[in-house]
């Protein structure tokens, strides 16, 4: 790597984002979390990555917000450098059927896993573009791509990710920066893991083909791919990492 580039992850506390952020940081990347200002264990998440060797810069920052995200972004050029790989990775769940939703239900959902890609990304195109270099990876859900019971609000904020990727890729592509989305399926994270396992092996395992579910580590090797050079010819994509649940 000619230069060390700098990752902003958001919800990069989480299960998942903890392995995107942990990952990238290994391949040599300079990574910077966000986490939600409700988070009150960011101190002890951020003591126990450094006994393993991780130094991140972490920064609250309510992402459904977008002055928040304009003044975060813009300490975090000053403090640390020019972001140049974003993985819009912060989302949230209300799930319910849609006759037991409230409008307040849809908007926190709407508002925290695709309002958020706007906000984050408005904030760091500008200066990919310019300095003619950038990586944008928005993280969507299978469920976005085939739909869920109880989960309208959810189905419908990450289905509209890919939208938002696939017409800011045709904007930015000659300026060498890639808009990417990744779909995944079910993922080991403490959340999912959580689920009773006979509800795991009657309800969820049989609809996955290869009969396990996924490794975070392995949603996190994807983003670095999408993030190296080696994928520079990817823009505007969706790519599911689901076990094969959903083809299409």
């Amino acid at each position: 790597m000619a230069q060390q580039r700098i990752a902003v992850v958001t919800g990069g506390m989480g299960g998942l984002g903890e392995s995107i952020s942990t990952k990238m940081a290994d391949a040599g990347y300079k990574v910077v979390v966000t986490y939600s200002p409700s988070n009150t264990k960011y101190k002890s998440w951020l003591d126990e990555m450094k006994t393993q060797g991780y130094a991140f810069g972490a920064y609250p920052v309510d992402v459904a917000n977008f002055d928040d995200c304009a003044a975060k972004s813009a300490r975090i050029a000053q403090e640390i450098g020019p972001i140049d790989i974003l993985v819009n990775n912060a989302g949230i769940t209300r799930d319910m059927t849609f006759k037991k939703m409230s409008k307040a239900d849809w908007d926190a959902v709407m508002r925290t896993n695709l309002d958020s890609c706007f906000n984050m990304t408005k904030q760091v195109m500008d200066g990919m573009v310019d300095r003619g270099w950038g990586r944008v990876i928005n993280v969507s859900s299978v469920n976005g791509q085939k739909g869920a019971f109880g989960q309208t609000n959810y189905s419908a904020a990450k289905a509209g990710i890919h939208g938002f990727t696939k017409a800011l890729a045709l904007e930015v592509a000659r300026k060498n920066v890639t808009i990417n989305t990744i779909s995944p399926g079910y993922i080991g994270t403490k959340m999912v893991t959580a689920i009773p396992k006979e509800i795991l092996d009657s309800k969820i395992l049989p609809q996955i083909p290869v009969g396990r579910l996924g490794k975070p580590d392995e949603v996190a090797g994807l983003i670095i791919y999408l993030c190296s050079e080696e994928a520079a010819f990817v823009t505007g994509a969706n790519i599911s990492i689901n076990g094969g649940q959903h083809m299409y």
